[in-house]
């Protein structure tokens, strides 16, 4: 997927107030960007860090900026929850992911369940139903992705809503998507929610299918890397 705004870079200072990242830019300034992801982005804030920054190129925005990405080590890692979504119903329209493919409708932020929004809605020309929820994935134990960075109860509720769907007959998928390169395999963080990660192994007994792909992220661009091992 190509980020199709310009984007700047500078040295990530700190992160506070969960939405507000205060970035040196390497002419000098200091700028305060948006910060859209309310996970903890537990190993993706070291201060030095170089981050990217995209630019809206509207004054009139209380904050013209939005922090896209950091690197940690030698890679780079997407932290704006607003892509992976995109990503996803991209690739799948591309014919990208194999698992997710032979459907003749996509469509992203459907209504159902208990007032919840599925992120992509696949509908088979028979009819048959595969609902893919997409979580941002940051967090990362050595070679391994792992999710949640934060206790979610909202991602709780999206795996009910899964396993209720796959009890009524249709296909359910949670997919995570890995913003970084640098991992081989996806577990549950079972450090960080507990909860979380007896209901991910619970919703796959009950049918939820798991899916984890890594992402290439450059300043411009997100692409799918590679399948990861699923390890619950």
């Amino acid at each position: 997927m190509r980020i199709t705004l310009p984007t700047v870079e500078g040295k990530f200072l700190r992160r506070y107030k969960r939405f507000f990242a205060e970035v040196e830019l390497d002419d000098g300034s200091v700028v305060v960007a948006h910060c859209p992801n309310t996970g903890s982005l537990i190993g993706c804030l070291a201060a030095g860090s170089r981050a990217v920054l995209r630019d809206s190129q509207n004054d009139a925005r209380k904050l013209r900026y939005t922090f896209q990405a950091i690197r940690v080590g030698r890679t780079l890692v997407n932290v704006d929850t607003s892509l992976p979504n995109a990503a996803v119903f991209e690739a799948i329209e591309r014919g990208l992911l194999p698992e997710l493919t032979g459907y003749a409708e996509a469509r992203r932020e459907v209504v159902y369940g208990k007032n919840s929004r599925i992120d992509v809605l696949l509908t088979r020309k028979s009819g048959e139903l595969c609902y893919v929820e997409v979580k941002n994935t940051t967090y990362a134990v050595g070679r391994a992705a792992a999710f949640p960075d934060a206790v979610t109860e909202r991602g709780l509720k999206h795996l009910g809503e899964l396993a209720r769907m796959v009890k009524r007959g249709h296909r359910a998928v949670q997919f995570f998507f890995v913003s970084r390169d640098d991992v081989d395999h996806f577990r549950p963080a079972d450090e960080v929610d507990p909860e979380y990660a007896r209901a991910l192994r619970k919703a796959a007994k009950a049918g939820v299918e798991i899916l984890a792909y890594s992402n290439r992220v450059r300043p411009d661009s997100i692409e799918l890397h590679r399948k990861l091992e699923i390890v619950l």
